[in-house]
């Protein structure tokens, strides 16, 4: 995702509390659009108070439909998604509120700026991957030949694969993984996630069957007692999905848990995005 023009530094970082107070009570400017993403993706900037920042606004009517989700309901699974991973402690999704905007009501997300040169995802001659890496699967990459596709055993993407599984994500590409000069890593685009039906689709298959480290336990296991009829999360999520798919996330919490294992890929949903970027 490339902005179409720069801005000055922002004067919040994701981390800080006054970032969603700024994206969502801030005034918006529109920039210019981001050409690459499938839906109508503005870059912004959005100023408080003497504080401004890059951001980007999604407005609800430049949502193209889809079979398999209801109409104008993709800025609020990605506010949802921003809210899970809060609760999860990890911070893997950039501040994401939903608010009004030049275009009408939208989702509005902080820009993160991205470290050159990390390396996350490749494709590689062999049939093993080398040390510090997992196999996702083999891709056709022309005149015959196959490459197999291989991600960082990177414990940032450990637990975004969790992040994913709980929230149901159909489509994690490379192209949505942001690795930062500070050593973070952010998730964007979640706006095909929580469908009550599985659409698990991701490159982050390398952990599939794998044991669920310790540290993703404890937090399954917040996740459970957030997602209870009375819980914070469940408050959070109400506005935002439907019943059925709070049900469907709690649901896969639990079968997180019952198993203590990552999910592997299933059968009757195609299991890895393409083009992986």
């Amino acid at each position: 995702m490339s902005a179409p023009e720069r801005i000055p530094p922002r004067s919040v970082t994701a981390a800080d509390p006054a970032a969603a107070v700024l994206l969502a009570e801030g005034e918006l400017t529109v920039r210019g659009r981001i050409r690459e993403a499938s839906n109508a993706a503005l870059y912004c900037t959005v100023t408080h108070e003497g504080r401004q920042a890059a951001c980007v606004y999604k407005p609800v009517a430049g949502e193209r439909p889809l079979w398999d989700f209801p109409d104008g309901t993709l800025a609020g699974r990605e506010v949802a998604a921003h809210a899970v991973s809060e609760a999860t402690g990890w911070g893997l999704v950039p501040p994401t509120v939903l608010r009004d905007g030049p275009y009408g009501e939208g989702m509005c997300q902080l820009w993160i700026e991205t470290a050159p040169g990390a390396e996350l995802l490749a494709l590689v001659d062999g049939e093993e991957p080398e040390p510090g890496w997992k196999a996702v699967g083999f891709a056709e990459v022309g005149e015959g030949r196959t490459a197999l596709l291989v991600h960082a055993d990177d414990e940032r993407l450990r637990r975004l694969a969790v992040l994913d599984a709980v929230i149901n994500n159909a489509d994690r590409k490379g192209g949505h993984l942001l690795p930062t000069a500070e050593g973070l890593l952010y998730g964007i685009d979640h706006g095909v996630t929580f469908n009550a039906e599985d659409k698990l689709r991701t490159l982050l298959w390398g952990w599939a069957g794998e044991p669920l480290t310790a540290e993703a336990l404890d937090v399954l296991e917040g996740l459970r007692t957030a997602l209870t009829g009375t819980g914070a999360l469940t408050a959070a999520l109400t506005p935002l999905i439907t019943r059925a798919e709070i049900d469907a996330t709690r649901a896969r919490v639990e079968t997180l848990l019952a198993t203590g294992t990552h999910p592997q890929p299933g059968g009757d949903w195609p299991a890895i995005p393409w083009p992986p970027v």
